[in-house]
């Protein structure tokens, strides 16, 4: 995917474990606009497992993800 998405807003939740990631991330994606783009950086397993199905189970579109050193940077943008 592209690098040259705008990114809104970003939030490191790396060490927060599931489901607290998430409820951090909806939390950050709620004080964004409909259309702007949020950059979620995610450990590896479970973290990167359920955050991208739960955000897109609430609707929202993941536009990029991409694998670093043992951990993924998510890119959302709000619906």
């Amino acid at each position: 995917m592209s690098d040259d998405i705008e990114v809104k807003e970003s939030i490191d939740l790396r060490g927060v474990m599931c489901p607290m990631n998430f409820v951090k991330a909806k939390l950050k994606l709620e004080a964004i606009e409909t259309g702007e783009v949020l950059e979620i950086v995610l450990d590896s397993g479970e973290p990167i497992q359920n955050v991208p199905k739960s955000i897109k189970d609430e609707g929202h579109q993941i536009v990029d993800v991409k694998k670093e050193d043992g951990f993924f940077r998510l890119k959302v943008k709000k619906n």
